[in-house]
């Protein structure tokens, strides 16, 4: 049958472009792990038990549903990440599965999440950085975040190794005080302090709404299931530990995430989480008396936040840097430094995400709106990921084994449902303005066609 031919006129097929990457691949099967657990636990996590308490502790069966969600996407990047082991993951998947134009709407998508979302990690950090520096005024603010920005980016400009040491010391950092927290609190749960089962009304009407709205803010902490997918390119063995690496890192991302909530509800009473500013603080103050707890959380938040900076900043520049290898974005983006760093990618990055970082402290209520339009963009790649995975697997246009078809067929559409989900989720303002911001990317996308020489469909 010969050599495979890039669809629609692309320059690179995924087998060339893992060649290509060969001689770059600096992250084993940790370090893997560690970028994808590094981005999905940021800052949310510090404040999510207040945020479900609100609900009643019906909020709990929303987390297992999204837990549900986060796994089945994991196990779909990790098959297509054996099918497709190509840098730019969702990017990859959709282009090979749906043509050119599907694959730069998805890369889009994605590079508009990457450095929209840093801008709210950012503004969340600075909040916790505040307890030790006090610069709480608009301009200090503005620094702190600043500062926070170009840390990552400058060790992210450093080459993949640096990044990925800093990413496995600060997941570490953050991940062990976290857990210790779900494992040691357990012993200091009590009962009457979970509260009821609903926070508002009674009977199912009620149950289904709260489980829908705290599925609403629940969804969002797994934002990053995808990270190890789009570094693809960097990963050893990236038909392995692509797939590997998603689902251990999202296990223990769930484990992470169910066990310190619990303990948190347990811990404090319903009254007093609902209006709690720190939970874990007020959670560690509870458990061993005093207040030094705020000062061990808020510095756990500081690491929590540099560390998915740092991952997030890399895949800020992974997505634009395999679309522009096959024309779909500016060239600039795929210009690497000598220690193998796409710097245009990660300056253009971080320059974008400081003007919206600025542009946040403007504004009120902008650190939800911001998150918000963030969580939109992210459901665009799962969604074209989990349908180029139901493709083909229906059509067999790849391989695929008969014997888990069924079970394949049954994760991709819990993965379709979970996108949906994060959309509906994301409320009416946020899906029309991340609409209007994704339209921008039509004239970009025509441009890049006229720059090749093509017009309509390219021809192969």
């Amino acid at each position: 049958m010969g050599e495979p031919r890039p669809p629609g006129g692309l320059t690179t097929t995924p087998e060339q472009a893992v060649a290509a990457g060969d001689g770059k691949r600096t992250l084993g099967l940790g370090a893997a792990i560690a970028l994808l657990v590094g981005n999905v636990v940021g800052t949310g996590i510090f404040v999510l038990p207040t945020s479900l308490a609100a609900f009643g502790t019906v909020s709990l069966i929303a987390m297992v549903l999204c837990t549900i969600g986060a796994v089945a996407l994991a196990l779909v990047f990790g098959k297509l990440g054996a099918r497709v082991p190509a840098g730019g993951g969702p990017y990859a998947y959709a282009r090979e599965a749906f043509g050119e134009f599907i694959g730069f709407w998805t890369a889009w998508s994605f590079w508009l999440t990457a450095w929209i979302g840093n801008a709210a990690i950012a503004v969340g950090w600075v909040a916790y950085v505040n307890y030790f520096v006090p610069w709480d005024s608009r301009p200090g603010k503005i620094v702190i975040a600043l500062i926070g920005l170009w840390i990552p980016a400058l060790i992210n400009m450093a080459g993949a190794k640096n990044m990925a040491l800093f990413q496995m010391v600060t997941t570490v950092l953050k991940f062990v005080p976290l857990l210790f927290v779900g494992l040691v609190g357990i012993f200091f749960i009590q009962g009457g302090n979970f509260g009821p089962f609903l926070a508002e009304g009674s009977g199912l009407a009620s149950t289904l709404v709260a489980i829908s709205g705290a599925g609403a803010i629940a969804l969002f902490i797994y934002s990053g299931v995808e990270s190890v997918s789009i570094a693809a390119e960097k990963i050893k063995d990236p038909a392995r530990n692509i797939g590997r690496a998603s689902l251990f890192g999202v296990l223990a991302c769930a484990v992470l995430y169910l066990l310190s909530t619990v303990a948190v509800m347990g811990i404090i009473p319903h009254g007093q989480l609902v209006n709690s500013g720190a939970p874990f603080a007020d959670a560690i103050n509870t458990m061993f008396g005093g207040t030094w707890g705020g000062g061990i959380m808020a510095a756990c938040a500081i690491i929590s936040g540099i560390g998915a900076l740092n991952g997030w900043t890399m895949l800020v520049a992974e997505m634009p840097l395999a679309a522009a290898r096959d024309g779909m974005f500016p060239t600039l983006f795929a210009k690497e430094s000598r220690r193998g760093a796409p710097i245009n990618g990660i300056l253009i990055g971080t320059i974008l995400t400081s003007l919206m970082a600025v542009f946040a402290y403007f504004q009120e209520n902008a650190f939800d709106s911001v998150v918000l339009l963030a969580s939109f963009t992210t459901a665009i790649p799962y969604f074209f990921s989990a349908c180029a995975q139901l493709w083909w697997l229906y059509t067999g246009e790849r391989q695929v084994h008969k014997g888990s078809l069924a079970k394949d067929i049954t994760i991709a559409i819990i993965a379709i449902f979970f996108s949906f989900w994060i959309v509906y989720g994301s409320g009416a303002d946020a899906v029309l303005l991340a609409m209007l911001i994704m339209l921008i990317g039509v004239p970009v996308y025509i441009w890049q066609k006229a720059r090749r020489g093509e017009y309509g469909v390219a021809k192969s």
